[in-house]
Formats: structure tokens, sequence, C-alpha cells
């Protein structure tokens, strides 16, 4: 106990007390640094939130480093801060090699920004949700078939990214699929990742669109291996599913009050 007593006496009491405070201010290059730092700490998340924190610190830094070589003549304090700006620049050009290399076609910028973008998925993730597609966008051709009733497989999940999707059933008309909406969803919902089914309407193009398809095994190995992209898909999926429940529960109605759901048949409203 003796030895730490002393230990800590000499650590708070060796060094002199301050007795007169220096009266001049600092120069103009130390608050500059100060304001950098203050600022630079009020950055965000993400990889432009990393850029704008390690920019601001790292001029902070040099500005300290300028300020103890011609101010206070500190060959410690010039080298402490100095190496604290190798770092941030360090860091700053990582960063943005990994924003460089994590690059999207058009398309797929579009989409991130229009759909990922506001639920806060950083460009790493999004980087794999695209390449479990193969980062391609198929061409559907007006008039043609996405999906034919009794005969298609439920294989795969699609996000229409342009274009009108009309779906039918025996020839009836039931509701239009929209940019940024499942063409699939509740087909997908059906069935459990085991489960093998078949479309039971007709999805038909009526302009010539553009969408992203994901092979129901690929999609499935990458929502084993990201919990979280598995819990976004299913936050995702159920909203567009709610939103083609209310179209179809607008259109079908079966007597004595009920209404059900053709691409949903379990379920039923009164």
């Amino acid at each position: 106990m003796g030895e730490n007593a002393s230990f800590w006496e000499s650590l708070i009491y060796a060094h002199p007390t301050c007795t007169t405070w220096k009266q001049e201010a600092e120069g103009s290059i130390y608050h500059l640094a100060s304001i950098l730092f203050v600022v630079g700490f009020m950055g965000g998340s993400g990889f432009f939130g990393l850029l704008y924190v390690f920019s601001l610190l790292g001029l902070g830094f040099l500005c300290s480093s300028v300020w103890a070589w011609l101010d206070v003549c500190a060959a410690d304090i010039f080298s402490w801060n100095f190496i604290l700006f190798a770092i941030c620049f360090v860091q700053f050009i990582y960063v943005t090699y990994q924003v460089r290399s994590v690059s999207f076609d058009r398309e797929f910028q579009e989409l991130y920004s229009s759909l990922f973008q506001p639920l806060g998925i950083s460009l790493t993730v999004y980087r794999k949700i695209v390449l479990c597609c193969d980062a391609e966008v198929v061409t559907l051709e007006k008039e043609h078939c996405y999906a034919m009733q009794g005969k298609t497989p439920i294989d795969k999940l699609s996000l229409l990214v342009s274009g009108r999707i009309r779906v039918t059933v025996d020839g009836e008309f039931l509701h239009y699929i929209f940019p940024l909406q499942f063409l699939d969803s509740p087909e997908w919902d059906s069935l459990r990742p085991t489960e093998e089914g078949i479309f039971q309407v007709t999805l038909t193009a009526e302009t010539d669109c553009r969408y992203v398809a994901w092979r129901r095994k690929k999609l499935y190995l990458l929502f084993a291996k990201h919990r979280f992209i598995s819990r976004l898909f299913s936050i995702l999926i159920g909203s567009d599913i709610a939103e083609k429940l209310y179209a179809l529960n607008d259109r079908v109605h079966v007597g004595k009050g009920f209404r059900y759901d053709i691409r949903l048949p379990n379920f039923y409203h009164v």
C-alpha cells in the first residue's frame, strides 16, 4: 500500500503547480484546430460520415502539429499530433477506396436511393443484396408474361424497377404492380423454404418492364448468413403484401359479406 500511495503522490504532486496563468491567448492556428475538432466530432455514421469525421479530425491534428512546431516548439506535442494526423489521413484514404469500390449501375443506384437508403441500409449490406442477384436487371417486353397461371414455378423473388405489371386470374383483372413493388411476394410468403409451388395468377407486362430477380435458394442462403438482411426482406415483403391485399379486397367479393384474396387464399375477412 505504501508503494502504491507513493506512486500516486508522485504522479499528482511531482509536477509544478500553475501559480500564474499565461495572459495572452494562443495563436489562431490553435483555435482553428479546436474548432475543427468540435465540428469533426459531429459527424454521422456510414461511409460519408466517416469521411467527414476523418477529414476534419485530420485537419485538426495537422493544425495542432503546426501550432506545436511554430508556437510551442515542443517536439513531443508535434510528434503525437502529426502521428494522429497520419492515422486520420490513412483512414480517410481507406474509406474513400471502400466508397469507390462499392459502386453500382444506374438502376441499382436509383433502387438504393429510393428503397434501401431511406431504411438506413449501408452500402456494404446493399452490395451483398445486389451480388445475390448477380447485379443483373432483367428486361420484360410489353405483353410478355412474367408468370403464367398453373404453369410457372415459384423459384425466385423479383422486384419491379420500371414499368407496370398486370395481374389476372382466369382472364379477370386483379390489380397492378408498380415500380418498387415485388412481383411475387404473396407466392414467396405462402411457401416454406423447402416447399415448391406454382403461380395461381398470370403476371403480364403492360409496358416494357425492368426487374431484379433473386433466385429462391440463393436468397435463402444469404438470409442464413445475414439475419439482418433476412429481417429486412421480411419487412419489405410484409409491407408489399399488405398493399396488394388492399388492392385485391376492393375488387374481389364473395356472397354474405365475405372477402377473400385469390393470391392468398388462406386469408379471409368479414
